[in-house]
């Protein structure tokens, strides 16, 4: 007998997924849509609030991968699902463009590799300019650029909304969202896997692993040595939005081998970010700022936009990239122990997320797991619209004229309201922490970062709190 889609039979899911980044929320949400039972573990308190909260939140075309891979396949793959998702969503997208710039000889003579390079994976509208051209279109670049190559296709995407949508698309599917349910042990037999955890234990099937930080620890538990992940720890500066103007479009370095480098990029909140440094760390958990790479960031900045770095800062902030031994993906099903690996992502997991999840259930599916497409799917999820590019709730008179509280802005820096703040906390994926309120709102992410709103944020989110959702999931299931 096959379990209903909307709980375990037998107290047994058909799947477990570890990892509630955007991957993890991709794959949860594609295998809800069959009819399958699916519970989504995270570790933390909320989902999105690892490696996939604090990235470049760029929507990339694949133009750089390396042809041939399995990732330069699914960021094709996953740029054309995840712009559709967007529009259907109201996740906030701005097709930007962006621009590599060369600095040197060396690179400048690297720019016809590169076009053939994005040619070979499938991307033919890139065009090779020269100095003249790349102060055009960006006045304000630091002296010395000597070409370029046009990407008229990269965006930006918010990365916060793209995470939460996908969850609360599985969730509203039928997958059981069990958060603060770190894996810590895993027992298996003929037909079930125990997963242990703090929050006690989850039974199911099948298990799929897209822990990214702590995806080679989980692979060990289930008997296995393929790879090992390194926190790779990148800073950035987030600048005030008073520079927006100066950077319309994503400027982007000539890549290497230790990732894309140092890039200077809009955002969807109407900020500027420069970064990310490249810093490989032991510490898993380690997403403090450093007087080294605020030094780094600096030297950089002043050679790509010196104008820039006299303007104010609003933020720094280092996130954490899951690094492995390994130059591909690795997605590798055991079909015997009725498992899926998910692993080495990198930054371009947000891009390639929903592609992945597809390429995850042909993999389950091929490893013996059943999965029926079900005919009685919900509509996407509508998500809050976080984006500077479209209209605002304090900007819709007709949306405070039927309810006031979005005309009441309690967070100023950012615009955001009360009615606002109120749907965050009793949304299906709700806000159980201030953090989790900044992510669903951006209150407190502008530039006095909660010290003249925090008090009032923080005694509506009090007010508001709701125990619901998926809060109230943490059980055994047993």
């Amino acid at each position: 007998m096959t379990a209903t889609p909307h709980g375990p039979h037998d107290g047994v899911f058909d799947v477990a997924v570890i990892g509630g980044g955007i991957v993890g929320a991709a794959i949860a949400r594609e295998l809800s849509g069959c009819d399958v039972s699916v519970a989504l573990l995270e570790a933390r308190g909320d989902v999105g609030d690892g490696t996939s909260k604090a990235n470049t939140a760029i929507l990339h075309t694949g133009f750089d991968a390396k042809p041939g891979t399995l990732e330069s396949r699914l960021v094709a793959r996953g740029y054309q699902l995840l712009s559709a998702y967007a529009k259907a969503t109201g996740i906030p997208v701005e097709h930007t463009g962006a621009v590599l710039v060369a600095w040197n000889d060396e690179e400048l003579a690297a720019l016809p590799a590169l076009k053939e390079k994005a040619e070979a994976n499938g991307y033919a509208h890139g065009r090779i300019i020269d100095a003249d051209e790349i102060y055009r279109v960006l006045p304000d670049l630091g002296e010395g650029a000597l070409g370029g190559l046009t990407v008229p296709d990269e965006s930006i995407i918010c990365t916060w909304t793209t995470n939460l949508a996908l969850a609360t698309d599985a969730r509203q599917r039928g997958t059981t969202i069990l958060l603060d349910h770190a894996v810590t042990g895993v027992d298996q037999d003929d037909e079930t896997t125990v997963l242990h955890t703090p929050a006690g234990e989850v039974r199911t099937r099948w298990v799929v692993n897209a822990a990214g930080l702590g995806a080679d620890h989980i692979d060990r538990l289930l008997g296995h040595d393929r790879f090992t992940v390194t926190p790779r720890r990148g800073e950035l500066f987030v600048f005030d939005k008073l520079t927006r103007p100066m950077v319309d479009k994503i400027v982007l370095p000539v890549p290497t081998s230790r990732g894309k480098g140092v890039l200077i990029s809009p955002t969807i909140y109407g900020n500027v970010m420069l970064g990310p440094t490249a810093e490989d760390l032991t510490d898993r958990t380690d997403t403090a700022t450093s007087e080294d790479g605020f030094d780094f960031l600096l030297s950089k900045g002043e050679r790509l936009m010196p104008r820039l770095l006299a303007e104010e800062v609003t933020a720094s902030y280092a996130g954490l990239r899951a690094a492995i031994d390994h130059p591909d993906y690795l997605i590798e099903a055991t079909p015997e122990q009725r498992y899926l690996l998910v692993g080495g992502i990198r930054s371009t997991g947000l891009t390639a997320g929903i592609a992945i999840a597809e390429h995850a259930r042909t993999l389950l599916e091929a490893a013996g797991l059943t999965l029926r497409t079900r005919s009685d799917l919900p509509d996407p999820p509508r998500m809050p619209n976080l984006g500077e590019a479209s209209p605002r709730p304090y900007q819709d008179a007709d949306l405070i004229a039927r309810d006031p509280a979005y005309g009441t802005v309690v967070c100023f820096c950012e615009r955001v309201t009360e009615g606002e703040i109120r749907d965050a906390c009793h949304a299906t994926l709700p806000a159980r922490s201030l953090e989790g309120l900044r992510r669903r709102t951006r209150a407190m992410n502008g530039r006095c970062q909660g010290f003249f709103c925090g008090a009032a944020v923080a005694a509506l989110h009090a007010q508001h709190q709701t125990h619901d959702g998926c809060a109230s999931q943490h059980k055994d299931h047993r």
